[in-house]
């Protein structure tokens, strides 16, 4: 997190078990975001929430803390065997199972806490073993979590805690059905801790909240923070042709040191990818085809500073955490008002500063004034300078800036099986 906090409250004032407090203190984080100052005492005085928190806000860390403290905190369900996990997180997508798990890791520290993982596309056999071995907290997708359910490699009856992160998105996917399953396997709501955490409480959401929930509490981010403060946000409108010229240009002129650049389809894409490679760029393509062993790579060479733009569709706006984003370019705005913030969402991530550059062009910009509506604000416009327009085929380079260096960077490796502190199991 960055040093430039988001609330008065520290973690240090929270009811957090002194080896959390150590690894919190160890990683570089001193105050809380607002969703976690706000849904953490609730969480930690045994009650359900029900957070509306935008991507970037801190709302990963939340619930992970809250789940951890309570299996440091609390005894097993009597009668808890190898095959019976105790805290259980659902995610609608792999990217943002993966990050979890990254997430996690790095709280756990050398706490003797098994994590285990369950997503689609890799590694089935490999993950079917590791959780079969016994874990304690099981991240995944809903096709696969129901997969290994029905083998019976897991159990959901001794369960202690239940996150749901974001929920409005398992609804989007047409998941929902899946969730619903696999949360009447598990014990009723007044014997666990449940949390659930939505872009927005729709109705929808709210129902799914209050139907598998022991009266949560509410937490909210205010309408006005739909966005984040410290992204400095414009729109270019532009004819289509002019889009791949203003492109080159601005990445010419500016210092992106750290760009993705989002396209609505996987033809833009691989279009503005090509005349970016073909300009010398070191560019990445992310589209809901590439494999997903492919998908990391690409993943870990950009956060590594190996590639400087990753040019991706809606796939990768949700769920990636990747330090240092210096600006986010909607190539193409989005069709769903939603998608604007998760995308712009990749930069200004929890107190960092960012840009998010906007093409309004003639097949998209119908949608900027559900955009602007939703986000309570006009975004600025910016005239086309005539002479930032850069004719393709034209050898420019790329400004760079000093690269931003992490607090501690994140742990990486399996499931923090270190044994250095015994968990209360």
């Amino acid at each position: 997190m960055s040093a430039e906090h988001l609330s008065d409250t520290t973690f240090d004032q929270l009811d957090l078990h002194p080896w959390l407090k150590e690894n919190i203190n160890n990683i570089g984080f001193d105050y809380c975001t607002p969703i976690q100052a706000q849904a953490l005492p609730v969480l930690l005085s045994g009650k359900d929430v029900a957070g509306q928190a935008q991507t970037g806000t801190g709302k990963t860390a939340t619930f992970l803390l809250a789940v951890l403290n309570l299996l440091l905190t609390q005894d097993p369900k009597p009668g808890r065997e190898q095959r019976h996990v105790r805290a259980f997180i659902m995610a609608p997508t792999r990217e943002l199972v993966i990050q979890i798990h990254k997430d996690a890791v790095q709280l756990i520290g050398d706490l003797d806490i098994q994590l285990g993982l369950a997503y689609g596309g890799v590694d089935y056999e490999k993950q079917r073993d590791s959780i079969a071995a016994g874990v304690d907290i099981l991240i995944g997708t809903p096709g696969r979590l129901i997969d290994y359910c029905k083998q019976r490699v897991f159990s959901l009856s001794k369960l202690d805690a239940v996150v749901l992160d974001e929920a409005d998105r398992m609804f989007d996917l047409g998941f929902i059905n899946d969730v619903r399953w696999l949360l009447r396997k598990t014990p009723p709501a007044e014997q666990r801790l449940n949390m659930l955490f939505s872009a927005t409480l729709s109705g929808r959401v709210t129902d799914l909240a209050y139907e598998h929930m022991n009266n949560p509490e509410e937490v909210k981010i205010e309408a006005e923070k739909i966005t984040a403060d410290n992204v400095e946000e414009c729109i270019y409108h532009v004819a289509n042709e002019e889009k791949i010229p203003l492109l080159l240009g601005l990445l010419q002129q500016r210092d992106f040191n750290r760009t993705m650049i989002f396209a609505n389809t996987k033809r833009a894409c691989e279009k503005v990818w090509g005349y970016l490679a073909g300009a010398d760029f070191k560019v990445g393509l992310m589209t809901g085809d590439v494999p997903q062993k492919k998908r990391e790579r690409l993943l870990g060479e950009f956060q590594r500073g190996e590639l400087d733009i990753l040019v991706a569709t809606d796939v990768a706006a949700r769920g990636l955490h990747i330090n240092g984003v210096s600006h986010v370019i909607n190539y193409d705005l989005p069709d769903d008002r939603e998608d604007y913030v998760h995308r712009i969402g990749r930069t200004a991530r929890a107190g960092e500063s960012g840009d998010a550059i906007s093409f309004g062009c003639e097949s998209y910009v119908y949608g900027l004034p559900d955009i602007e509506k939703y986000i309570g604000h006009k975004i600025p416009t910016t005239a086309v300078d005539p002479q930032l327009l850069v004719e393709p085929g034209k050898r420019i380079y790329l400004k760079r800036a000093e690269p931003p260096r992490g607090k501690g960077g994140n742990r990486s490796g399996g499931s923090g099986r270190s044994g250095r502190r015994p968990n209360r199991r």
